[in-house]
């Protein structure tokens, strides 16, 4: 994937070349523009036929993630395709391959080469019920090539070690080393009311985490007083 990140650093947008018939999936709803670029709407699976359709569903569901993807394809030696995340924050790659993959949290995905694909892991039962990285299941990257993921804010790479974990504020996670075991559990308190956080995970192994420097739940509660009520009319 020839791409440019491009534009202002806190508002980014990737400007992808591609070739004749050279394909990447891009998150759904994110081009900002396109020339000799074709844009194809699939549903969300490797799968085909009725349990594809199946699958996509039950990904839609089980992680919050669109039902399709869209793939898109260069008509020309010349095409040119610009794409934006749904929220301001910065935009960084994530190469994988042989040994070494991730798992995104739900939203971080923006783009990936047509080489890159990636499936639904299933979570832990507590996991599933208390978390905020994808539901039931989280995505797993697989393939080799570039992955760009997006945060809200700043993206910042914290170093995980067998002889330090790290507990982090889930609403901060974007991406993490699929080796790394991690656990989610309630910060303090009932659900983090004695110390105002809710929930974190746990990480623990060697490897890599990306946290966004922003929160936007946190954003929305901050803004919340300030929009008119239903009851106010």
């Amino acid at each position: 994937m020839n791409y440019t990140i491009i534009g202002d650093t806190d508002c980014p947008l990737v400007q992808i070349r591609l070739q004749r018939d050279e394909t990447v999936r891009i998150e759904r709803g994110c081009m900002a523009y396109m020339s000799d670029v074709e844009l194809t709407g699939k549903m969300n699976t490797n799968k085909k036929g009725i349990g594809g359709m199946f699958s996509a569903i039950g990904r839609s569901l089980t992680s919050g993630e669109s039902f399709f993807i869209t793939e898109a394809q260069g008509r020309s030696d010349a095409g040119r395709l610009g794409i934006a995340p749904a929220v301001p924050g910065k935009i960084i790659p994530l190469t994988v391959g042989a040994g070494k993959q991730y798992r995104l949290n739900t939203g971080a995905f923006l783009a990936c080469d047509g080489s890159v694909t990636y499936v639904m892991k299933r979570q832990e039962i507590g996991k599933a019920l208390f978390g905020g990285t994808g539901g039931l299941f989280v995505m797993e990257t697989q393939g080799e090539g570039d992955v760009l993921i997006a945060c809200f804010g700043d993206i910042v790479e914290l170093p995980i070690t067998p002889d330090a974990p790290l507990t982090i504020d889930n609403e901060h996670v974007v991406a993490w080393d699929a080796s790394l075991d991690y656990s989610i559990r309630v910060a303090s308190g009932t659900f983090g009311f004695t110390s105002g956080e809710g929930l974190v995970n746990e990480f623990h192994g060697q490897g890599t985490v990306y946290i966004q420097s922003r929160n936007i739940h946190s954003l929305a509660d901050a803004l919340r007083p300030f929009f008119p009520s239903s009851s106010s009319s």
